[in-house]
């Protein structure tokens, strides 16, 4: 099984220097960040940060797809 989880962003209203739509982010486990509906994710500059989970839907990538994408430099 993978141990990698990816996201879509869907809205970047409020972060157009950290986000780009129809973009694919990578998750990083954060259970006090889903108790308050946000996610943490490697944006941009590289670093992770929490967003609302709004902005984000799940990609539903197939783990080889997931491998791939992760791996990917």
């Amino acid at each position: 099984m993978s141990k990698h989880n990816f996201v879509i962003c869907i809205e970047n209203s409020d972060y157009p220097a950290s986000l780009e739509k129809r973009k694919i982010y990578e998750v990083v486990p954060d259970e006090k960040a889903s108790e308050v509906d946000h996610i943490r994710v490697i944006d941009e500059s590289g670093e992770d940060y929490l967003y609302p989970a709004s902005c984000f839907i799940d990609a539903h990538l197939t783990e080889t797809v997931e491998n791939a994408v992760a791996n990917a430099a």
